[in-house]
């Protein structure tokens, strides 16, 4: 719930997998389509299969827990270090290594937002300044979307991946607003609503899968099924 006298929002912050497309195919499409591209090129994947390369990842961000949500980082060094066990001296295994992220990455971005979120977002920025927050690796200046953002911060680059507060507070004040007067969007409880809501931002969490949240609901806290629903949550607010 909301304040009675609750001040008007004046700015909106995105995460963005999940929220503005829906981004599971997209990674595993390109999960697998990059693996094999590699395989084409140097035939590594018989002794190192893609589930050795995913543990490998995995066992690097526990290895390196500031790193952890680093993923372009984290990808690049465990695929390094697999080529160099695969027999590839430091050179050719630099070359694979950043070959094969490139290749991952222009797949990554190869999405379909929403059909709505464009002029959803268009809409927007008309009244209120947006900025995105994510965790992933995207690069929102390859996006058809990015003209609608006036800035992308990539908290896993920063080594403060959410539910850090730093990328929030980085962001409101790149925006001239007050948590009181910022409202996050996102699909992710634990990394977008909480940690908004415990900054004092409102929250308009995304319930992706239609479970209801998975404890109770915070003050400023406000549950959506998709990010169509926004302009209707955000002039109640207003009201």
């Amino acid at each position: 719930m909301t304040p009675a006298n609750a001040p008007r929002l004046t700015a909106l912050t995105f995460d963005l997998d999940d929220t503005l497309w829906a981004n599971r195919a997209v990674m595993e499409r390109a999960e697998a389509e990059h693996y094999a591209w590699l395989d084409g090129e140097i035939g590594h994947a018989n002794d190192f299969p893609l589930e050795e390369y995913t543990r490998r990842r995995l066992a690097l961000g526990l290895e390196h827990p500031l790193r952890r949500g680093d993923f372009t980082w984290l990808r690049r060094e465990a695929m390094h270090a697999m080529l160099r066990d695969a027999g590839h001296d430091d050179e050719q295994a630099g070359h694979w290594s950043r070959a094969a992220i490139e290749r991952f990455l222009a797949l990554r971005h190869e999405l379909t937002p929403f059909p709505e979120a464009s002029e959803l977002l268009d809409s927007l920025a008309r009244d209120y300044r947006l900025g995105a927050i994510t965790n992933g690796n995207v690069d929102l200046a390859r996006l058809a979307l990015d003209h609608h953002f006036e800035f992308s911060i990539a908290a896993g680059e920063w080594l403060a991946p959410k539910p850090d507060a730093r990328p929030f507070l980085a962001a409101m004040a790149r925006l001239g607003s007050r948590p009181s007067t910022t409202l996050h969007v996102g699909d992710s409880w634990k990394e977008d609503a909480l940690p908004a809501a415990r900054l004092g931002m409102q929250a308009a969490w995304i319930d992706v899968k239609g479970q209801g949240a998975p404890g109770p609901v915070p003050a400023g806290v406000h549950v959506i099924s998709h990010v169509r629903e926004l302009p209707a949550l955000i002039a109640r607010l207003n009201d």
